[in-house]
Order: C-alpha cells, then structure tokens, then sequence
C-alpha cells in the first residue's frame, strides 16, 4: 500500500514533459476556441427588426399574421437572423368577377440605422445586391383563381449570411427595415 503513492509520484516525474505537453494543448485550445467565439459571435447574434406592408390590387389579405391598423395592413416578420428563412403565412380572396392569376412583388426597402435614420448606402458598394441580401418568395405566385375564391398564402423572408451582407449591416449600424409587399391579379 506504500509503494501505490511513490509509484504515482514516480510515474508524474517520469511522465512530466507528456503532462506539460497536455497542459499547454488545452491551454492554447482554450483561448483559440474563445477568441473564435467572440469573433463568430459578432455575426450569430447580430439580429435586425423588420415590417412589411402589404398592398393588395384584385385581392382582399386578412387573418393569419396580418395586423391592420387604420386600414393599413402588415406582416410583423419578427426579429431576423443573417442564414435564416421566416415564414409567415395568411389568406387571400379573389375580389375579381372573372378568373386571375396571383402576383407578388416587393418594393420600397429601406433599412434603417440604431438611431431610426435611413441608412442612405446602397448595397452595391458592398458588391452585393438587394436581392442576394434579402428577399421574399409566396409560395401562390401564379396561382389561378376563380372569383371569390379563398386560398391560404406563405410568404418565407430569407436574409442572408453573405460577409458582404454582413458587414453592410454592422458597418452601417442596421438594427431594422422595412419594404412594401404587393399582391396584384392579372388576367
């Protein structure tokens, strides 16, 4: 039972360069690993405000996750992340008396800076374009649809994690936007 403690001690004095060795691995991982997090965490957490209006020619939009106030009509997209899709979804009528098909666009972005002010930059000095940046899909473009009818609608907000984006965003202070959503009928 003696000799288990010397042969302990003995073994950490034989094996003292391993143990050193070890010791400075995990040190260095350690710090390596922190500064990578601070360094990613500029960008995972970076989160930005967002609303877009609706407008509507031919359709009525309601319930799901329109509000109104005033007679004016959006979609609360919530707070988004760069490298995320946010889908939001609601129902649109026919108001027509013949058969359309269902159109989308967007238009109007406008970023805004921490202080609420327009964010005048364009994106194209970052070499990157809006629609690489941001943009929104509807799952219904180019739906037929009969007079009155009612169909369910998604609309998925992908903003991208781009570096060029990225750094628009951070450099330029981007803490919300804001764009007008226009859903038409055509013959």
């Amino acid at each position: 039972m003696k000799d288990a403690p010397n042969s302990l001690i003995g073994s950490l004095r034989s094996s003292k360069r391993k143990i050193l060795l070890i010791a400075i691995t995990v040190v260095i991982t350690l710090i390596v690993s922190s500064l990578i997090s601070i360094w990613l965490s500029r960008f995972d957490n970076y989160l930005i405000l967002s609303l877009g209006t609706i407008h509507t020619t031919g359709f009525k939009a309601y319930e799901g996750n329109i509000t109104g106030k005033d007679g004016n009509q959006s979609i609360d997209w919530g707070t988004i992340y760069p490298g995320t899709l946010t889908n939001r979804s609601f129902y649109v009528q026919s108001q027509s008396n013949i058969e359309t098909t269902l159109n989308f666009t967007t238009g109007n972005w406008t970023f805004r800076d921490s202080e609420g002010k327009n964010v005048t930059e364009s994106l194209a000095n970052y070499t990157i374009t809006r629609q690489l940046a941001m943009n929104v899909t509807c799952n219904a473009t180019g739906t037929r649809i009969s007079p009155n009818e009612e169909i369910h609608v998604t609309l998925t907000l992908r903003a991208s994690d781009d570096i060029r984006f990225i750094n628009y965003l951070i450099d330029k202070r981007v803490k919300e936007f804001s764009f007008d959503i226009h859903i038409y009928a055509e013959e």
